[in-house]
């Protein structure tokens, strides 16, 4: 019997994926020792469940926080105009998974994704039934793709973007690659540069739309931005509010440095630190007690005073409020070597926006948002304290910052509807 290349790079990577599970075990139990949310529900990512849940879903796959944020504002569409749709939402980590809770509470269904192997698959559907499979941004997996063809369900990528790097790794193993993006229905990318590259690593060159950015497509409720006001007004009286959101390892001792040189000039200066992961929360105060700096966590209630120098946000979900509580944003993950976040939340919210030199993940955004000048980007420390300098004395800079982010996303949405139109055939 004679096989077929792709079924044979399909097997080789099966094997090696149950090969590897019990390693993939230990990792998950190693991050419990900081995260507890890791040692639970470990069934699930075998696809076993303990209760019942509808079938015939409308299933969506969000990595994690990121992603489902982008995913939220399309969901409640969907629900809006199919108020009978049972929504399926799967993520892969526990804060991902907390968000979906806080966000979409009972109106959705809500499980991790099971690992890429033929049984966990095979059990994830006769679950659930999907009868159409969406996964957000660059999610490629071999075994779930072709179990979504072989059972009929319709399988879409959407608000889809694929680096130089991930496309030059896929066409290394095209095998592999391209039995998954043959099980695909369309691929909704977010820019022209993506579509080139998706069609460049063997995806149906009439399956690759040019769909946009529903990054783009935020909501921000005017209470969140009333509310932000109101702590501004209150517990952050009298003082120049500086977040820096979404912090990672090795990033708050930067800004910490950065932090006590700027005091010296801005006395009323308050930093917020929002650290991106709860399991680092604890090793953040740390170090802000060994700078022997004034620290506040967000969860003691206890009052930010003149001499508090470092504001710590230790909670989830409440980066939007932050952001309408402050008069400039930096945006972490960029100062540090792990490809930026959202630079979009902060300019919708209405906050002048700085965000550092690795921004790989944000790449086409933060080239577009410097082009426009509607925000700053800083490669250094020092062009780091320079800008926040300037921020602080012209206060019609801020002004002009601000108005210009908000123009650069007015002119970009709209790929949510773009989007539910692709979809809507299988959404009644």
């Amino acid at each position: 019997m004679i096989f077929e290349p792709c079924f044979i790079m399909r097997v080789i990577y099966t094997v090696l994926f149950y090969f590897l599970t019990p390693f993939i075990l230990l990792r998950l139990f190693w991050r419990s020792i900081k995260a507890p949310d890791y040692r639970l529900r470990w069934l699930e990512r075998f696809g076993f469940y303990k209760q019942i849940y509808p079938q015939d879903v409308i299933w969506f796959h969000a990595v994690s926080v990121g992603e489902a944020e982008a995913l939220f504002p399309l969901l409640k569409l969907i629900q809006q105009r199919n108020s009978d749709a049972n929504i399926l939402i799967t993520t892969t980590t526990p804060t991902g998974s907390a968000r979906v809770k806080a966000v979409m509470a009972e109106s959705v269904s809500h499980v991790y994704l099971p690992y890429d192997m033929p049984d966990s698959v095979n059990r994830f559907i006769a679950k659930f039934k999907p009868k159409l499979a969406v996964i957000m941004e660059t999610e490629i997996w071999p075994n779930l793709y072709r179990a979504c063809a072989n059972n009929h369900i319709p399988l879409y990528v959407i608000n889809a973007r694929l680096s130089e790097k991930s496309a030059r790794g896929y066409q290394k193993i095209p095998s592999l690659v391209n039995i998954a993006l043959a099980s695909i229905k369309s691929i909704a990318t977010q820019t022209q540069e993506d579509t080139d590259r998706f069609i460049g690593i063997g995806a149906n060159k009439a399956c690759v739309l040019t769909l946009g950015n529903i990054k783009f497509d935020l909501e921000v409720s005017e209470s969140v931005i009333s509310s932000g006001a109101e702590l501004k007004e209150t517990l952050f009286a009298g003082r120049f509010v500086w977040v820096i959101a979404s912090t990672h390892k090795d990033e708050e001792a930067i800004f910490l440095a950065i932090y006590k040189q700027l005091k010296l000039k801005i006395p009323q200066l308050l930093l917020l630190i929002v650290p991106r992961h709860p399991e680092r929360f604890n090793d953040v105060k740390l170090l802000c007690i060994q700078d022997q700096l004034n620290v506040v966590l967000r969860t003691s209630g206890e009052p930010v005073t003149q001499s508090t120098d470092i504001y710590l946000v230790d909670t989830m979900g409440e980066l939007k409020l932050l952001y309408a509580s402050s008069d400039v944003a930096f945006v972490g993950g960029s100062m540090v070597p792990v490809g930026g976040h959202n630079i979009l939340e902060a300019s919708v919210i209405g906050v002048p926006v700085m965000f550092g030199p690795y921004m790989t993940n944000f790449k086409e955004i933060s080239r577009r948002v410097i082009e426009q000048q509607a925000a700053i980007q800083c490669n250094t420390s020092n062009e780091v304290i320079d800008n926040l300098l300037r921020l602080y004395q012209h206060v019609d800079q801020r002004t002009t910052l601000i108005a210009r982010g908000k123009q650069f996303i007015q002119q970009n949405q709209g790929a949510i509807n773009r989007i539910y139109a692709l979809l809507s055939e299988h959404l009644s």
